[in-house]
């Protein structure tokens, strides 16, 4: 309708824009296809148009010297107008005319350009979104034209989504489907502008203060290895029609389908993804090809029916013939540290050697130490134990892992130039050989993320049984005469030895256990694959939010208070007898940071106005404060 516009506006009206000569042009009352917001929005514009016209007229009338209009009949000068001087100013008036009519003119050949190359710009399923959008106009046989063609386009998407959602098959030469191979384009990797949280606490400066100012969420992507997905949807490629909602059921419906196509390697016992129902949506599909109309209802049901059918043998597939329960339970007793007896034998096994930094053979070492507390505790699965595999990310390792990476483990990511670990146990990780088709949950990102809560919760762990073995050491001699050196020794270790016992109940009570039963019954509850990851990938970043790996200001608390504890078990192992003047004066240093630290750590927990994570930081605090000890003596410990 825009060129019909364009020539009334130039003083040719027709059926669409009819002229009147005591109302002039209008646009026609006929058409019900225009709003009545667009019919007032073009009889302003007419407006434009008749003020034209009649100018013309009166120019024709006295010269004859612009283009006739067979709109309208031309009155003969009766009044016998004429003279030089009217025709003088009828000529400037057509020449003022004339930036107008060049304005309509621009704008014509501005259209004609657009319409004849916006198929040349455009690649894939991009002409669908333009097709679909100029067929939306207010000309029906425009419309009923670009319906047609827009068909016979969605034809090819039709054949596309057959390949991807029944057979796996990405046909996609040219690069034009909204599905591809390879990670979205700055999908996970976006960087999120971070939130201050004010909490609000006085009485402290300088560094502490504006640590705890910036109390804030660490991105997962600075700490953990990212995903990197095999499919990903091509966003610029996806028509305005189609939600997004839909393209992420297709996606996912392709990729499993590849997946099981090409990992089946026993067709009997898992049978087809799609429970042999390919020649019935293939049929669904073409019934929506023949459709003269794309409709989105129709479209979205089978999309539906198709994954819900592939979603419900994916969990047949994986928790009843794969068994995740048990798998579930196996990363739980080894990442999560559920068998408590393998790790505490482990860590008094492997002491000695994760103490220094890790050299070329600390690997097999503490494999070797590891294999050997899994036999002390009577943990002799031939099956389970081959599957496990303790790593070390020491310096001068890429060389050899450079030639292949053990399946399961998650290559180690790159930095330059990359730090030697202070000890062993800071570049201890566990590897875990994951079976098919369990490796499209437990992922290397994923692995990853088990990792560093694993590395969190042995460091935990170890602390608190070095503190353990301390007290063993206080009870040989507490018959001895003790001095005031002695008392203050002590009583810094029963602080400590209270508030890492109080935070690994938190951790393996309230964070653990908590979220792993609501994990198994919401598994238990659907018979919905996506159900699944999705319930799992919620309980790994609980895990890694309620265990305050992702609570910069916490975590650095916490962790300063481990090496407090530490650097305090290691003073009073190396020195049995009375401690020295030396000795005395480290004695000191421990007990003025503990203090410290475990004021700064009460401050947070008492003070942090989040409610995200207030409820955390409360449940935390419930299990230090639980007799009101923390509070009356002012939140600090050690003293």
């Amino acid at each position: 309708m825009i060129h019909e516009l364009l020539l009334a506006l130039s003083g040719y009206p027709g059926t669409i824009f009819t002229w009147n000569k005591r109302t002039g042009l209008q646009v026609s009352q006929d058409l019900p296809f225009l709003h009545p917001s667009e019919t007032s929005v073009l009889n302003r514009l007419c407006k434009l148009g008749s003020d034209y016209i009649r100018f013309t007229e009166f120019i024709e009338q006295h010269t004859g010297h612009v283009h006739q209009q067979e709109h309208h009949s031309i009155q003969t000068n009766q009044a016998g107008l004429n003279g030089v001087y009217l025709r003088a100013f009828c000529t400037g008036l057509d020449s003022m005319l004339q930036p107008y009519r060049q304005a309509l003119l621009d704008l014509e050949q501005e259209r004609s350009e657009q319409s004849a190359s916006w198929v040349g710009t455009i690649h894939g399923c991009q002409i669908l979104e333009t097709v679909y959008k100029h067929s939306c106009g207010g000309l029906p046989p425009v419309r009923m034209a670009l319906e047609k063609i827009l068909a016979v386009c969605h034809g090819v998407m039709y054949k596309q989504l057959a390949a991807w959602m029944l057979h796996g098959l990405l046909l996609d030469q040219s690069e034009e489907f909204y599905v591809k191979q390879g990670p979205s384009a700055g999908g996970a990797a976006a960087n999120q502008e971070e939130d201050e949280e004010d909490l609000g606490i006085g009485g402290l400066s300088g560094k502490q203060l504006k640590e705890l100012q910036d109390l804030r969420l660490i991105e997962e992507e600075n700490m953990l290895a990212p995903s990197l997905q095999q499919f990903s949807l091509r966003a610029e490629m996806l028509p305005s029609y189609v939600p997004i909602r839909v393209a992420e059921k297709i996606l996912f419906v392709g990729e499993s389908v590849q997946m099981f196509e090409n990992h089946n390697h026993s067709p009997s016992r898992a049978g087809s993804i799609l429970k042999h129902q390919e020649d019935m949506f293939a049929t669904e599909l073409h019934r929506l090809k023949q459709q003269p109309l794309f409709s989105l209802v129709d479209f979205e049901n089978l999309i539906d029916g198709i994954r819900s059918t592939v979603a419900e043998h994916l969990w047949t597939l994986m928790v009843e013939e794969s068994d995740l329960l048990g798998q579930l339970k196996i990363i739980k007793d080894f990442y999560l540290l559920g068998r408590g007896e393998l790790y505490q034998v482990f860590i008094d096994h492997a002491q000695h050697m994760l103490k220094t930094p890790p050299t070329a053979v600390t690997e097999h070492d503490v494999n070797v130490a590891f294999q050997q507390a899994a036999h002390k505790v009577l943990l002799d699965d031939d099956n389970l134990l081959p599957l496990l595999h303790l790593t070390i990310d020491y310096q001068g390792k890429e060389s050899k892992d450079a030639t292949g990476t053990r399946e399961g483990a998650t290559p180690p990511q790159e930095s330059s130039p990359r730090e030697v670990p202070p000890t062993g146990w800071a570049a201890l990780g566990l590897a875990y050989k994951v079976q098919w088709p369990l490796h499209i949950l437990f992922t290397p990102a994923v692995l990853e993320k088990y990792n560093v809560i694993f590395r969190y919760l042995l460091s935990v762990r170890r602390v608190q049984s070095e503190l353990q073995h301390c007290w063993a050491l206080q009870m040989q001699r507490k018959h001895l005469k003790s001095n005031q050196t002695d008392a203050v020794k002590w009583r810094l270790r029963n602080h400590m030895a209270f508030l890492v016992d109080n935070l690994q109940y938190y951790l393996q009570v309230d964070v653990l256990e908590s979220q792993f039963s609501q994990l198994l019954q919401q598994i238990n509850s659907t018979r919905d694959f996506e159900s699944i990851r999705l319930a799992h990938d919620h309980f790994l970043s609980n895990l890694l939010a309620q265990s305050f790996i992702l609570l910069k200001p916490v975590f650095h608390c916490l962790n300063e208070i481990l090496e407090l504890c530490h650097n305090f078990c290691s003073l009073v192992s190396q020195n049995v007898a009375p401690l020295d003047e030396r000795g005395t004066a480290q004695l000191d240093i421990l007990v003025k940071g503990f203090s410290r630290q475990s004021f700064l750590l009460f401050k947070i927990l008492s003070g942090v106005r989040n409610h995200q994570i207030n409820s955390d930081l409360a449940q935390l605090l419930l299990r230090l404060d639980y007799n009101k000890y923390y509070t009356q003596s002012g939140g600090t410990l050690g003293r």
